[in-house]
């Protein structure tokens, strides 16, 4: 071990961003303060046994250093979400509210504005006050004087935040819980606006570039500059998802890079007009100064989020590299960016944006620093047609490699994989960097002068381009499959591996093939679960006979059909339970039945908040195997395995089953006691009245079958 671990002297240091990550992934990833202590006092533990025991060598200082890294994380994560800590609304509710605007997002493509208010005033305030709120108006309601420092009068319809709909999905809670928003929902009009709000430059630019180029091409454009992507089309959104070209959108290194690069390569000749200065040879340390200057800016201009951030200070390491003579591209310059990500945004590693964009870069360094291959595609004078081949070459190769290391993360949150996203990125990827940004940055250069139009002509056919290859793309077959939810320990299993893989230099690294086999051969066997409920129990997918998934509702929103039916594994619209040969359904019961595995299984759901009568309801309740109902239903209703009504789910959030190994995923546990869970849980308390108010709802609908001799018994309506 002593001589493996000299040999990869170099690479020691790497682990240390991994341990610190795997630590904070650890707080994440365990349910309470119990685990939380158990982690870091067995990571002290193996820390102070390795230097206690160390008598040379590297190996007892480096499990010491992994040891107090994973405590560090663990301690880095629960601090920092006890420091953000904030009130989240309790229930529901139509309230009217003022507050100061503390941003604003335009949403153009949904007709819609999203506004963050702060230093609210409660007309009635509710029992747990947020500091911030998030609300959607239309966009013909918002006065033009709106920007950051108004006061917003309005009346909307709060939620609280939105933990996820099903084990799979996506967790808004915890995302809100780090953005400090306690509440998020619809305002109603009229909205009343006191106080002129000063429009942010962000803004502006954004507005001046959707003024020049219309629709999804100018809502690219304004993605690429100032990182808003609110006026991209909802199918145009798609078709880049699933083309593979999403990651063009959203502000990172590629945008960095290109901003630095052009700016840097701009000052360079500008600045070599005089002999004088390029005489003294310092040119590229003041062009190295411009580009640090321009990505900072840029950082700024584009809201500071932490993707760029992070690619800011990579950057930023880059430059400083080059400016000392070192070199500049290796696998510490990632592992430190990682590191400063980190002990400021532990939070960030359980983020897709922070693993996509590490599992990219890192996988590209990782590929061209062997040696093999760097000898391979290293320049060389050659005739231009062989020169371009060895490029195109590189660039396949590179894509091929980013896209098999993105694949894992790209399945375990967006539940789908993409089979030609390396073949579009060979054309996308050089027209984004050489083509769009330096045209729209000419523009905006031109338009003071007024004579940008030329260049707004070339940037809009450039990115009219970019979205025939995502569309030509994305209706490929097979160009996206949809994967059911990846296993937590699948997804963890690929992640070591890879790491292991793309970290150690010696002969050794190959051992991280065995848990990169085994994690794929696990998700691969993970069968897509038969039943998903949502965490409110409206809403029910159950899967058909012919690997389809139909809705318990007919009316059933965007967001709850996409999120079943990208955790339930289809790629497509779910159909309708009520047209399923497999179910009967009226207007307040659905009952589905289906042999799987050699047994019959049968699903009770209630469809209607309207009551049933007790007797009949109990009968059926007996003979399915799972019922499922948003109400509290009566004790005599019982499944023979699986009752969730509203008390059960309350407690357990959305569930996904398996019928054929009778496997129960939740949301989350009992005992969860991560500061976004406890923070949203209150008494559930059923008023004395309801029961007399439901069965006046009945009687308002006397033909209803379910309202046939409706029993006056309290216990049947709850």
């Amino acid at each position: 071990m002593e001589r493996w671990l000299e040999a990869e002297r170099d690479q020691l240091f790497l682990w240390l961003p991994v341990a610190l990550g795997a630590g904070a992934a650890g707080w994440f990833v365990l349910p309470g303060w119990r685990e939380w202590v158990a982690l870091m006092l067995l990571a002290l533990g193996v820390a102070s046994a390795a230097a206690a025991s160390w008598r040379g060598g590297r190996a007892a200082p480096f499990a010491a250093m992994l040891g107090l890294a994973v405590a560090t994380g663990t301690g880095l994560a629960w601090a920092r979400g006890d420091r953000v800590a904030a009130p989240t609304l309790d229930r529901p509710a139509v309230v009217r509210l003022a507050g100061m605007v503390e941003k604003v997002e335009p949403l153009p493509a949904r007709g819609l504005v999203r506004v963050t208010l702060g230093a609210l005033r409660w007309e009635r305030r509710p029992r747990r006050v947020p500091l911030h709120v998030r609300v959607s108006l239309p966009q013909r309601a918002v006065p033009a004087t709106l920007g950051a420092g108004a006061t917003m009068m309005l009346r909307a319809r709060l939620m609280p935040p939105a933990p996820p709909a099903v084990p799979g999905a996506y967790d808004a809670a915890r995302a809100a819980w780090f953005d400090g928003v306690g509440a998020s929902g619809r305002g109603f009009e009229p909205v009343a606006l006191r106080g002129l709000g000063a429009p942010g430059v962000r803004d502006r630019l954004t507005a001046h570039i959707t003024a020049a180029l219309p629709g999804s091409v100018g809502g690219i454009a304004a993605a690429l500059v100032t990182g808003d992507m609110g006026a991209i089309e909802d199918s145009d959104s798609l078709a880049m998802r699933r083309a593979g070209l999403a990651h063009l959108l959203s502000v990172s290194g590629l945008h960095i890079t290109a901003t630095v690069g052009i700016v840097m390569a701009a000052v360079l000749r500008l600045l070599a007009l005089s002999r004088r200065l390029a005489l003294t040879g310092r040119l590229p340390l003041v062009a190295a100064g411009a580009g640090a200057g321009a990505a900072i800016g840029y950082t700024w201009l584009t809201g500071s989020q932490v993707p760029t951030i992070r690619s800011c200070v990579a950057a930023l390491m880059v430059l400083a590299a080059l400016a000392l003579g070192r070199e500049a591209l290796t696998l510490r310059l990632v592992a430190m960016g990682a590191l400063v990500v980190l002990l400021a945004w532990p939070e960030a590693v359980v983020g897709p944006s922070f693993q996509l964009s590490f599992a990219a870069v890192a996988s590209i360094v990782a590929l061209h620093e062997h040696p093999r291959v760097r000898a391979a595609l290293l320049a060389r004078d050659e005739p231009w047609p062989r020169k371009w081949l060895r490029e195109a070459v590189s660039l396949l190769v590179t894509g091929a490699v980013v896209e098999l290391a993105l694949m894992p993360i790209a399945v375990f949150y967006f539940h789908q994989a993409g089979a030609y996203g390396a073949i579009a990125n060979i054309v996308a990827i050089p027209l984004t960097t050489f083509a769009i940004m330096p045209s729209v940055a000419l523009a905006l250069l031109l338009d003071p002068v007024g004579c940008g139009a030329p260049a707004w002509w070339l940037a809009g056919r450039a990115i009219a381009l970019l979205l025939w290859i995502a569309h030509t793309v994305a209706a490929l077959p097979g160009a996206v499959r949809a994967i059911p939810g990846m296993p937590l320990g699948a997804f963890a299993t690929l992640v070591a591996g890879g790491v292991w893989f793309a970290l150690w230099r010696t002969r050794w690294r190959y051992l991280g093939l065995a848990p990169l086999i085994v994690g794929a051969a696990w998700t691969l066997a993970t069968p897509a679960p038969d039943l998903l409920v949502t965490g409110d129990g409206r809403h029910l997918a159950v899967r058909q006979a012919d690997g389809g998934l139909a809705l318990l509702r007919d009316r059933a929103g965007g967001y709850v059909r996409d999120a079943l039916a990208q955790n339930g594994g289809i790629d497509g619209v779910p159909g309708l339970l009520s047209e399923s040969r497999e179910a009967r359904c009226n207007r307040d019961l659905c009952w589905w039945q289906r042999r799987v595995a050699g047994r019959w299984r049968r699903v009770l759901a209630t469809r209607s908040g309207y009551t049933v009568p007790a007797v009949r309801l109990a009968t059926l309740c007996a003979g399915a195997d799972v019922v499922v109902s948003e109400r509290y239903l009566p004790r005599r209703c019982r499944a023979r395995w699986l009752t969730l009504d509203r008390a059960t789910l309350a407690r357990t959030g959305g569930v996904a089953i398996t019928f054929a190994d009778e496997h129960v995923v939740a949301v989350r546990t009992r005992s969860d006691e991560h500061p976004w869970i406890t923070a949203a849980e209150a008494p559930q308390h059923v008023p004395a009245h309801k029961g007399r108010q439901e069965l006046r709802l009945c009687r308002h609908r006397p033909r209803l079958p379910a309202c046939a001799g409706a029993p006056r018994d309290r216990r049947a309506v709850d």
